[in-house]
C-alpha cells in the first residue's frame, strides 16, 4: 500500500538522533502526565483543549529552539513529500496528522543509523562478551513511548472512521475511546475515508521497520486490518459517481486490497485468524445504556470476505493448526500452552467447534476430495504434539475433526484418514504383497516410530473417541490379527503399548456384533484360517529404544525347531486369548465364544466314521491322496486347538462368565447335544455321564426357585425339551433318564408341576459346589435353603435381570470384592453388623409388605450413616435398592428410600440424579408436596456435588424446577423458585434463556 521507493528521511540534508523524535513525541503527549495516563481524560473539552496545547508547544520548540532545527527539517521535507491533507478544522486529524510525521521521522531516522552502523571487530579475550547494540535498537522505555504514540494513532485515525460492524465500536472500548468518538469531527475535511486511508497507509509504511512493526502488528492488527477490509472491500454506491467526486480512486482501492493480503501472510497466522474471527463475528451484543445506540452485526459483505480469507488461511500449509491456534490462544491458552492452558484444554466445546470447522469444505474448494487430500495430513499431524497442554487440546480437536469427517463423508475418511493411520498394520497383513526388495531377512517393514504412531493415533481415534462409526469398524476388521499377533507379542516382556492393544481390543469386540466378534475370536485362535493375520515372512522384534518393530524373519532350516516355534507360538496366543476374555465376561462375549467352542468340542469328542473311511488307493490319485490327507491333518490339528482352547477357557474362566438365561440354556443345550452324540456313536463315558448330570442338575437349580423365571425364560428353556427327550429314550443310566424326563415335563408345565427328582438334583448340584454350606442347609429351613442357593453367579446374574420388578440380587452373597476395598482394621472394629443380617435387610427391603419393606430401607440408611463396615463394602448395591424402590407406589416406602439416596449423593451424584429426575417426572401424581421438596433439595446437593459436571445435565434439571414453579403448593414454588436461582448461578446462565424455556414449557 504504501510506496517503499519514496522512503521519506533518505537524502535529508540535516538529520536528528533518536532522542530527540522521542522527546518531541512525548512533548505530543505529556499535558497529562505520562504517555498512557492521558487516556484518562474524559471530559470533551478538556480533550480538545489538550491537543490543541500539545500541538502549539511542539510547533514553538521547532520554531524557537535551535537544538530542533534539525528535527523541524526533517519534519518539513516529509511533510513536503507527503500527499495527504495535514491540516483540518478538526483538532483531532491535525494532532493525528503530525503523529503520523513524527513517526515517520521515526523510521526514517532508524533506518539510517542501521545502514551506517559498522560493527567491530569481536575481542578474542573477550569472546563471552555480547556484541554491541544496533544504534537504532529502542530501549523499553522508548518502545513504551511508542506504543503511547501508537495506541493514539490507532484510536484518533483509524477507529473513528470504521463504518458500524466493521471491528470493534470505539465507544465500547474504554472510556477515552468513547471520548474521542464523540469529539471527532466527521464533517469537516479531508473526508473520513481519506483520513482511515492516510492512517493505515503511513501506519503500515512504519511497520517496515521490523521493530516497528512487531509494534504496530502486535496490538493493532485487527484495527488496521479492519480499515483495509472496509477500503478495499467494501461495495461502493451502484450509482457511478464523477472522478472529482471519488473519495478513494480504483488504484488505492487495488492498493488497500494487496496490503491486506500482504500483511496477512506476514503476520502470525493464529493471530490472523483471531482477528478475522472477531471482524466476521462483529461486536458483542450488549448495551448498558439506553440512550447508547445498538451495537451492529458485522455487514454481509465482511463475514462473506473474512470467511474467504480464514478459508485461505486454513488451506495454507500448516494451515490448520494456524486455525486451532489462533482459537485456542484467544481462549487463554497462550502459544505454547500458557497459564490457563488446563481451561482452555477442558472447553472441549470449543475443540468440538474447531473440529466441525475442519469437516466443512469450503465453498472455493473444487471438490470435497481435494479439500480432504490436502487438510487430512494436517489433521493427523495434531496427534503428535510433544508438548503435554497444548497435546490435550490439539488431540481432542483431531479426534473429533477425524471422527465428524468419518460420519459426513466416510469414503473420503477412509481415504485419506484411516489409510493412512492403519499403513503401517496393512503393510505386514498375510494378504499383502511384499516387494522382492524387502525380502531379505531382518529387513525392518515397520520401523518402532511408525508402529508405535500407529497405535496411539488408534487408540485416540478409536477408544477415546469412542464412536462406533460403521466405517471405523470395518476399517480395524482386517488389521485384527496382526493387531491380536502384536497384543500376544507384548504380553512377552515390558512394552508402553500393551495396555493400548489391550483397550483397543476390547473397544472393537465389545462394539462388533456378536457374530463378528466370534469370528474374529475363530480368527486370533486359529480356527479360522480366512481372517487376515500377520504376514508368515513377518514378526515382531524388540527395538533398540525399548519399542517394537516389524521385520522380514530368518528362514529356520531345522524343521523340528519351525515345529517347535509354530507349536509354542499357538500356546502362547490361545492363553492370552484367555486373558484377553477374561475382561469380556460382563459383557457376554466370553460366555458366547465358551459355548461356541463347547459346540466345537462336540465334533471332537465323536469323529464321524464316514471322516475316516478311504476310498481303495486304485480309485484315487496320488494328488487326490495327498490332498485328501492334508485335510485329515487340518481337521486334527484344529480340533486339538478346540481342546486346548476349552481347556485355558476352563482355567481362565470364572464362574460369572454366563451373564443371562440364554447363555445357561445354550451351554446345557451343548452338553447334552455332545451327550446325544455320544449315545449315537455308543461312546459313553463316565465323565461323561457326570458332566450331564451337573448341566442338568443347573437346570434344576433354576427350576427350583432360586431364580424367578419369566415366561420368556421358559420360552428360551423350551430349546432344550428335544434334547432332553432324546436323553431320557437312549441314555442308559435309569436315574439320568428320569431327570431328563422330569425336567422336560416342568419345562413345559412352567414349573406348575415338579418332582422330588428336580428338587434333588439342584440340592446336589448345590452341594457339589459348596459341601459345606450344603451340610448347614440340611438343617436349615426351606426359606433359607432358598436364600443359600442365590449364591451361585447363574443366579446373581438372573436376578440382575429380574431387579427391578423383585429386588433379589440383593440376595446375592456379599464379598468385599463386590463393593469398595474397606481396611481390615474397620472390617474388626465394626462388628456389628454381620453379612447375614445385611442379606436379611437386603431381602426385607423388597417385602411385599410396606412396612416391613419401609423399615428395612430405613435400616439400611441408618448403616450408611453409621459408616457400618458392612453397608460400606456394598454401597452400590444399596445405592440400586433405593433406587428401584424409587418407584414404589406408596409415599412411605419411596420416601424411606429418597432419604437412603441422599447418603450417597455424594459417591454416586449422577446415577442418583437420573434415577430421582425419572422419578420425579414418572409419580408426578402420585407425590406428595413433601416428596417432590425433598427430591428437590436432593438435586440441589447433587448438583453441588457435581461442581462443574452438572452443565451435561443442565436441561433436564432446569426443566425440573421450572416445573415446580407452577405447582399449586406455594410451600414447592417457594422451593423450586429457590433451586432454579441457585442452579442458574452455578451454571452462571443468562436468565433470558431460563424464561424462554419456561415459555416453551407453557
Amino acid at each position: 500500500m504504501a510506496d517503499p521507493g519514496q522512503d521519506p528521511g533518505h537524502g535529508a540534508p540535516e538529520t536528528c538522533g533518536l532522542e530527540q523524535i522521542l522527546e518531541a513525541l512525548k512533548l505530543l503527549l505529556s499535558p497529562g502526565g505520562s504517555g498512557s495516563s492521558s487516556l484518562q481524560i474524559t471530559k470533551h473539552d478538556v480533550l480538545l483543549a489538550t491537543l490543541k496545547s500539545n500541538l502549539s508547544a511542539l510547533e514553538g520548540r521547532f520554531q524557537k529552539e535551535p537544538r530542533w532545527k534539525k528535527l523541524r527539517l526533517l519534519r518539513d521535507e516529509i511533510a513536503s513529500k507527503a500527499e495527504w491533507p495535514q491540516n483540518s478544522v478538526d483538532v483531532t486529524w491535525s494532532f493525528t496528522s503530525q503523529t503520523l510525521l513524527l513517526l515517520l521521522c521515526l523510521k526514517g531516522t532508524m533506518l539510517r543509523l542501521a545502514a551506517d552502523f559498522i560493527p567491530g571487530k569481536p575481542n578474542a579475550r573477550t569472546p563471552e562478551a555480547a556484541p554491541a547494540l544496533s544504534p537504532d535498537t529502542l530501549s523499553i522505555s522508548q518502545q513504551k513511548t511508542v506504543q503511547s504514540v501508537l495506541q493514539f494513532v490507532v484510536t484518533l485515525g483509524v477507529c473513528p472512521y470504521l463504518m458500524p460492524g466493521v471491528g470493534v465500536p470505539l465507544r465500547y472500548r474504554t472510556e477515552f475511546g468513547a471520548v474521542v468518538q464523540d469529539v471527532v469531527c466527521l464533517d469537516a475535511a479531508p473526508d473520513a475515508t481519506r483520513r482511515l486511508y492516510t492512517s493505515c497507509r503511513v501506519l503500515l509504511n512504519v511497520a517496515q521497520h521490523a521493530s516497528l512493526g512487531s509494534l504496530i502488528f502486535c496490538r493493532h492488527f485487527g484495527d488496521i486490518a479492519a480499515g483495509l477490509c472496509q477500503l478495499g472491500f467494501c461495495p461502493t454506491k451502484r450509482k457511478p459517481l464523477k472522478p472529482e467526486e471519488e473519495v478513494l480512486t480504483e488504484e488505492e482501492r487495488v492498493l488497500s486490497r494487496k496490503a491486506l493480503r500482504d500483511i496477512l501472510d506476514q503476520v502470525y497466522q493464529p493471530l490472523a485468524v483471531r482477528e478475522l474471527l472477531i471482524l466476521q463475528g462483529g461486536s458483542p451484543q450488549s448495551c448498558t445504556d439506553a440512550k447508547t445506540p445498538a451495537r451492529c452485526r458485522a455487514p454481509a459483505w465482511l463475514r462473506r470476505f473474512c470467511g474467504q480469507l480464514l478459508s485461505e488461511r486454513l488451506m495454507r500449509p500448516s494451515g490448520v493448526q494456524a486455525v486451532v491456534r489462533g482459537i485456542l490462544e484467544g481462549a487463554g491458552a497462550g502459544a505454547a500452552g500458557g497459564s490457563d492452558a488446563e481451561a482452555a484444554a477442558a472447553d472441549w466445546k470449543k475443540c468440538d467447534l474447531i473440529a466441525k470447522i475442519l469437516a466443512s469444505c469450503p465453498q472455493q474448494c473444487l471438490s470435497p476430495e481435494d479439500y480432504y487430500r490436502d487438510i487430512c495430513p494436517q489433521i493427523l499431524d495434531l496427534f503428535h504434539f510433544q508438548d503435554k497442554l497444548t497435546a490435550r487440546q490439539f488431540q481432542r480437536v483431531a479426534t473429533t475433526a477425524f471422527i465428524t469427517m468419518s460420519r459426513e463423508r466416510p469414503q473420503l475418511a477412509a481415504k485419506y484418514l484411516l489409510q493412512p493411520v492403519l499403513a503401517p498394520l496393512h503393510r505386514c497383513l498375510s494378504t499383502a504383497e511384499i516387494p522382492e526388495s524387502d525380502m531379505v531377512p531382518g529387513t525392518i517393514l515397520v520401523t518402532e516410530e511408525e508402529l508405535s504412531r500407529c497405535i496411539e493415533d488408534i487408540f485416540k481415534v478409536y477408544v477415546v473417541g469412542n464412536e462406533p462409526l460403521a466405517v471405523l469398524v470395518d476399517s480395524l476388521l482386517p488389521v485384527l490379527g496382526v493387531f491380536f499377533s502384536l497384543y500376544c507379542f507384548t504380553k512377552q516382556s515390558v512394552s508402553h503399548i500393551r495396555s493400548l492393544c489391550q483397550e483397543i481390543l476390547l473397544w472393537i469386540l465389545g462394539k462388533l456384533e456378536r457374530k463378528k466378534a466370534i469370528a474374529s475370536l475363530k480368527g486370533f485362535a486359529g480356527l479360522d484360517k480366512s481372517v487376515p493375520t500377520l504376514h508368515s515372512l513377518c514378526q515382531f522384534r524388540a527395538a533398540t529404544q525399548g519399542g517394537i518393530v516389524i521385520t522380514i524373519k530368518e528362514a529356520v532350516c531345522d524343521e523340528d525347531e519351525a515345529l517347535y516355534q509354530k507349536v509354542s507360538s499357538e500356546q502362547c496366543q490361545v492363553e492370552h486369548l484367555g486373558d484377553l476374555l477374561s475382561h469380556c465376561q460382563e459383557c457376554g462375549l466370553a460366555g458366547d465364544f465358551f459355548i461356541f467352542c463347547l459346540k466345537e468340542l462336540t465334533h471332537v469328542a465323536v469323529e464321524s466314521e464316514a471322516e475316516l473311511k478311504m476310498q481303495p488307493f486304485s480309485s484315487r490319485s496320488l494328488l487326490e491322496l495327498e490332498q485328501h490327507q492334508t485335510l485329515l491333518v487340518e481337521g486334527q490339528e484344529q480340533k486339538l486347538m478346540v481342546l486346548q482352547l476349552v481347556a485355558v477357557l476352563c482355567e481362565r474362566m470364572s464362574e460369572q462368565i454366563f451373564t443371562n438365561i440364554a447363555q445357561v440354556v445354550d451351554f446345557v443345550a451343548a452338553t447334552l447335544q455332545r451327550a446325544c452324540a455320544s449315545l449315537a456313536h455308543q461312546t459313553e463315558s463316565t465323565v461323561e455321564s457326570q458332566t450331564l448330570s451337573m448341566s442338568m442338575g443347573l437346570v434344576a437349580v433354576m427350576l427350583g426357585g432360586a431364580v424367578q423365571l419369566k415366561s420368556s425364560d421358559f420360552a428360551v428353556l423350551k430349546q432344550l425339551l428335544p434334547l432332553l427327550e432324546k436323553v431320557s429314550n437312549m441314555y442308559p443310566d435309569p436315574v439320568i433318564q428320569e431327570l431328563a424326563a422330569d425336567l422336560r415335563i416342568t419345562i413345559s408345565t412352567h414349573g406348575a408341576f415338579s418332582t422330588e427328582a428336580v428338587s434333588a438334583a439342584a440340592q446336589s448340584a448345590l452341594n457339589k459346589k459348596d459341601p459345606e454350606r450344603g451340610r448347614e442347609e440340611q438343617q436349615q429351613t426351606s426359606h433359607e435353603g432358598h436364600t443359600d442357593a442365590s449364591h451361585s453367579h447363574l443366579e446373581q446374574q438372573q436376578s440382575h435381570e429380574k431387579s427391578n420388578h423383585t429386588g433379589l440380587e440383593s440376595s446375592a452373597p456379599l464379598s468385599p470384592q463386590e463393593g469398595s476395598e474397606p481396611s481390615t482394621t474397620s472390617s474388626q472394629k465394626s462388628g456389628s453388623v454381620t453379612t447375614e443380617e445385611l442379606q436379611e435387610v437386603l431381602l426385607s427391603a423388597y417385602d411385599p409388605q410396606i412396612p416391613t419393606r419401609a423399615a428395612a430401607l430405613r435400616t439400611l440408611s441408618r448403616w450408611i450413616e453409621q459408616r457400618e463396615a458392612r453397608a460400606l463394602e456394598v454401597q452400590e448395591k444399596l445405592l440400586k435398592v433405593f433406587l428401584e424402590n424409587l418407584e414404589h407406589e406408596d409415599a412411605f416406602v419411596y420416601l424411606s428410600a429418597i432419604q437412603g439416596a441422599a447418603l450417597l449423593t455424594d459417591v454416586y451424584p449422577e446415577k442418583i440424579l437420573l434415577g430421582l429426575l425419572a422419578q420425579y417426572d414418572g409419580n408426578k401424581d402420585k407425590q406428595t408436596t413433601e416428596t417432590r421438596m425433598k427430591v428437590g433439595e436432593i438435586l440441589m446437593r447433587i448438583v453441588r456435588a457435581l461442581g462443574d459436571m452438572v452443565s451435561k445435565y443442565r436441561e433436564p434439571l432446569i426443566h425440573t424446577f421450572l416445573r415446580g414453579t407452577r405447582d399449586p403448593d406455594s410451600a414447592h414454588r417457594a422451593s423450586s423458585l429457590s433451586n432454579l436461582g441457585e442452579l442458574c448461578q452455578r451454571l452462571d446462565f443468562l436468565l433470558g434463556s431460563v424464561v424462554h424455556e419456561s415459555h416453551l414449557l407453557k
